[in-house]
């Protein structure tokens, strides 16, 4: 066995865990669900080929379907924009340095860790309860206490806030981000005359856009895959009225309460075409709007 040929055994060797885990977990997968979303599937019975009927009733027969859309579109519309600003206000306030500066960013990206887990979707769900923390503190300045989760829109918004919560990844990577502005723009731009206002917009936001490109497309693809909170929350309903239903609460549903696993496949391909086809718009467009220093 020759020396090159040896050597590549051993890289294979070292990359076949992952190479192994890929296949298991995620391409086989993939190709499995594409399978059972042309097939009547209930986990006990054997797979019955029904070719697009799951993709007719979907789009023709399941109000739930266009429900649980407007749901998730709402949701992103709103908590992805939100949660950049602030991450992108609070990595502002943090650029300078400080003694604590290290304290306030573990602060910050706390939540983003520990965001998703049940633990905080029961306690965001107390907290927003008839007699929980909001009400308590809208009580004291004489405000009648919110039924959040008794209206449709309120109850989503619970999950936005949370959403908005977990700013700290993006935080992290716009700190880095400005942390890369080389301070002779802004020197130039102070000694031209410009406020901090249009320092902002004119050296710190365009240098920052391949950064906010980044963070769009991670944090577009993250919020659609957002399932722990609505189904703590919702206590797994998606209540009130649908209006907690996001996708993937209502494929969880299909696929778990209901055991139907060919249409909980066929959704999941049709959430996954949506992502497909943001990101692609995001790329496309952002040749009008990312400036890159090459």
């Amino acid at each position: 066995m020759n020396t090159k040929l040896r050597n590549n055994l051993f890289g294979y060797g070292f990359i076949s865990p992952f190479i192994i885990g890929l296949l298991a977990f995620t391409v086989i997968p993939m190709f499995a669900s594409l399978y059972f979303s042309f097939t009547n599937f209930d986990l006990f019975t054997k797979p019955q080929w029904v070719g697009l009927d799951n993709y007719i009733k979907m789009f023709t027969e399941d109000s739930n379907f266009w429900q649980s859309m407007k749901v998730t579109l709402i949701y992103s519309s709103f908590s992805i924009p939100l949660r950049l600003i602030f991450a992108l206000g609070i990595a502002m306030l943090l650029n300078v340095a400080t003694k604590a500066s290290g304290f306030y960013r573990a602060l910050f990206y706390l939540p983003s860790i520990i965001g998703g887990s049940v633990a905080i979707g029961i306690m965001w769900r107390n907290i927003f309860g008839n007699e929980g923390a909001i009400n308590s503190i809208l009580n004291l300045f004489g405000i009648n206490p919110i039924l959040w989760y008794q209206d449709p829109m309120k109850a989503l918004w619970t999950l936005i806030f949370l959403a908005v919560w977990q700013f700290g990844s993006s935080m992290l990577i716009f700190l880095s981000g400005l942390k890369n502005i080389p301070t002779e723009y802004y020197e130039a731009a102070y000694v031209d005359g410009a406020g901090k206002i249009k320092v902002f917009f004119k050296v710190t936001l365009p240098l920052l856009t391949p950064i906010i490109f980044f963070n769009l497309v991670m944090q577009t693809i993250m919020i659609f895959m957002t399932f722990t909170p609505a189904y703590i929350i919702s206590k797994g309903q998606g209540s009130p009225m649908g209006g907690t239903l996001l996708f993937s609460l209502y494929i969880y549903q299909q696929a778990f309460d209901f055991f139907q696993m060919g249409y909980a496949s066929a959704l999941a391909w049709i959430i996954l075409l949506v992502v497909g086809i943001i990101t692609g718009i995001l790329f496309i467009s952002s040749k009008y709007w990312v400036h890159y220093e090459s």
